[in-house]
């Protein structure tokens, strides 16, 4: 698994990185992949993104655009808000997690069914609240609202730090989502 990156990642955790700004890398070296999985950044669609005073540009359509001239199967990762196509929406509870983080994903081919139910039977926590996540709680991990040993309990990733688990996909989400892919290619 190769990882692609604009900024530093010192805790990838794949087989190689490469710091490098993602559209210009796969324009280069489209070729050398099967599947290509996408994750732009995604202040522009957030729910918060009007308490900011910030530009921030869509990077869907440019490397939605790229990854359709490869004709490879691929991925697109963001928040439900985004401009997706045909998303598939996941959230941690799906997978038994303690996390409520809803991301949506376009996939090619399409993956049509979700895991299964979101199972928010129980309540997130406030922030500073310390939750032994007994009796149904549930955390999110958005913003500066978590404790980091709870993030990283909650979304199965436990090598982390705040600003890394703050934009992080739980690798249950991704290896659901692989499977699916490899059952259909």
């Amino acid at each position: 698994m190769v990882g692609v990156d604009i900024k530093p990642q010192p805790r990838y955790i794949g087989d190689e990185f490469y710091q490098a700004d993602a559209l210009e890398y796969l324009a280069a070296h489209w070729r050398e992949y099967d599947v290509v999985a996408a994750s732009p950044p995604c202040q522009k669609f957030s729910r918060l993104n009007h308490l900011h005073k910030k530009y921030y540009p869509d990077l869907i359509s440019p490397i939605r655009d790229l990854l359709i001239s490869t004709g490879k199967p691929y991925i697109i990762e963001n928040v439900p808000e985004a401009s997706l196509r045909n998303p598939v929406t996941l959230c941690g509870t799906m997978f038994n997690l303690l996390v409520i983080r809803h991301r949506a994903f376009e996939c090619n081919p399409d993956i049509w069914w979700p895991a299964g139910p979101c199972q928010h039977w129980g309540k997130s926590t406030p922030k500073g609240f310390h939750s032994t996540f007994a009796n149904g709680d549930f955390i999110t991990v958005t913003g500066h609202n978590f404790l980091v040993n709870e993030a990283r309990l909650a979304m199965g990733i436990d090598w982390m730090i705040a600003n890394e688990l703050r934009e992080a996909i739980p690798p249950a989400y991704t290896e659901y989502i692989g499977k699916q892919l490899l059952a259909m290619i």
